[in-house]
């Protein structure tokens, strides 16, 4: 589990196609590479993913074709900036909300603009996961836990604070950006809790 508070901004130093998947070795500050061992869990752009190799301020993640299909990463080419976030441990502070790392989705930077100090982003994701998506809510985008503003169709925006622009890779993003998102996990265990036919 993560909590959706970006602790470095890494970048992805090398792609390796080996066995039919994908292997990224990722360059970080040398603070959180200490932090790891092999088999953790970091989040990477909000997909979980288990270090393998250990480096000097770099790691190693495989990445399944499952992931590839289902995410922005298969993407992703040597110098891409991504969020990284090392799993909750059960002594920490939830700062931001109950994040699995396993991305529901991508959605795509429809608009982006000033708004005050703040930058407002408009994204575009399946409609089936809108549904999840409500004014207010959570959701995790790229491993960012953010407030969703305003809901819309198949479209969601959020206002991205100065704070937040600075620590993640968000002020990178441009009309066309696609990035990864997750939806609230609490949203998805009462919807299957509830009874299928309420009316039965």
């Amino acid at each position: 589990m993560f909590t959706g508070i970006i602790e470095a901004i890494g970048e992805i130093a090398h792609v390796q196609d080996i066995g039919g998947d994908r292997r990224f070795r990722i360059c970080t500050s040398e603070d959180l590479q200490a932090s790891l061992d092999i088999g953790d869990s970091v989040a990477v752009n909000g997909v979980c993913l288990t270090v393998i190799h250990l480096h000097e301020a770099m790691f190693d993640v495989d990445v399944s074709n499952e992931t590839l299909s289902c995410t922005a990463l298969g993407e992703y080419e040597v110098g891409h900036k991504v969020n990284l976030e090392r799993a909750l441990t059960l002594s920490g502070r939830l700062d931001g909300h109950l994040v699995s790392g396993h991305v529901d989705s991508t959605a795509t930077v429809m608009e982006t603009g000033d708004d005050g100090r703040s930058r407002r982003m408009l994204f575009a994701t399946d409609p089936a996961l809108m549904r999840y998506i409500v004014h207010k809510g959570s959701i995790c985008v790229d491993g960012t836990s953010l407030t969703v503003n305003s809901v819309e169709n198949n479209r969601f925006s959020i206002n991205i604070i100065p704070h937040t622009l600075e620590h993640t890779i968000m002020s990178e993003y441009r009309t066309g950006t696609r990035v990864n998102i997750e939806v609230d996990l609490v949203a998805r265990y009462i919807e299957n809790m509830l009874p299928a036919n309420p009316g039965v």
